[in-house]
């Protein structure tokens, strides 16, 4: 009889934390806490019977049995993922063409885009930066991602995410130029992404939408407009799909915890005819299941101040600082977040 193996989750933590030579950096790459990790490697070491690691230093060594443990299991993980992958891996490859919205591809497709290569090495994307529901017609475009209200007829769609609304800024430019109540709006420049109605949205429901407004901006789609951000030329709207890493990257930061609904959301959709072709259908499962894996959660400001403005009582949020602003948030777009 074979001898009994120890448990999976405390050999990922031993072999995750023997290669990052820290329980923390470890404990960040299997996103479970930095307590969760020491525990596992406990539990394994008494099931082992043996010390794994000494303790004492910075970085953390392996002792004589952990020198000798870490590299089976390195390469029986290997060897378990790279089968998984060819079980997973579909026969599909070829060229594919798609049109996504424009601040969806930019922030979110691109930043992903080598984890679908190199699941899928035989397929070759060609990237369109467009909303326009009139590709779903095209026969040059195989696979449409848009922002609107999935009212578009005669093609298979499903619905990717809805979003939600809520400012973002440079934390440069949030700590030159504080923003510690919704008035302090008012000095900044509102970086619009739409024809203003976006901003419209966010104001009323912060009970502000009659305030003093300062210098404004306007431009095609929420690409622009978030760049805009990120270059410290004032307040955009954002969201966690398209803002989530650059907030978490601490590039962009969240000054008030206040997000609305967008009126619309993103769709993956395509022609009938083509939803089971192979290619299509990777591309289209891949997207789904990125974005669940990807999954961040809602936006949260610093410092809760409870302020008095147009009669009754207002919760605002103090600015923060870049590390205190990698917190996510949640945004929608608009007809432009294109």
């Amino acid at each position: 009889m074979a001898s009994r193996l120890p448990p999976l989750n405390p050999l990922r933590a031993f072999e995750a934390t023997a290669r990052q030579g820290s329980v923390s950096a470890a404990a960040r790459e299997l996103n479970v806490t930095h307590g969760a990790v020491s525990h596992q490697i406990k539990a394994l070491e008494e099931a082992l019977g043996a010390a794994l690691f000494e303790r004492g230093g910075k970085r953390l060594k392996l002792t004589a049995q952990g020198a000798l443990l870490l590299p089976a299991v390195t390469s029986a993980f290997g060897e378990i993922a790279a089968a998984t992958a060819l079980m997973k891996r579909p026969e599909a490859s070829g060229e594919l063409t798609v049109a996504c919205v424009a601040g969806l591809l930019s922030f979110w497709i691109v930043p992903r885009l080598n984890r679908f290569t190199e699941q899928y090495p035989g397929v070759s994307v060609t990237f369109i930066a467009s909303n326009d529901a009139a590709n779903l017609r095209s026969p040059d475009v195989d696979v449409c991602v848009l922002y609107g209200d999935g009212n578009w007829p005669d093609c298979w769609k499903r619905l990717w995410s809805h979003l939600r609304l809520f400012p973002v800024i440079s934390p440069t430019l949030l700590n030159n130029r504080p923003l510690r109540t919704i008035r302090d709006l008012a000095d900044h420049t509102l970086i619009h992404g739409d024809d203003g109605r976006e901003w419209n949205t966010w104001l009323a429901a912060a009970d502000a939408v009659h305030m003093p407004r300062g210098r404004q901006h306007f431009m095609s789609d929420a690409r622009l407009s978030t760049e805009a951000a990120l270059h410290g030329q004032g307040v955009a709207l954002g969201d966690t799909i398209t803002a989530g890493n650059l907030i978490a990257r601490g590039e962009l930061a969240v000054p008030f915890d206040l997000t609305v609904p967008a009126n619309v959301a993103f769709y993956v959709a395509c022609r009938q005819a083509l939803r089971r072709a192979p290619i299509v259908k990777v591309f289209i499962d891949w997207l789904f299941a990125s974005l669940e894996a990807d999954r961040l959660p809602e936006p949260q400001a610093s410092a809760r101040l409870l302020l008095r403005g147009r009669g009754r009582a207002q919760e605002t949020f103090q600015p923060v600082s870049a590390p205190a602003a990698r917190r996510p948030a949640a945004l929608s777009r608009r007809k432009a977040r294109t």
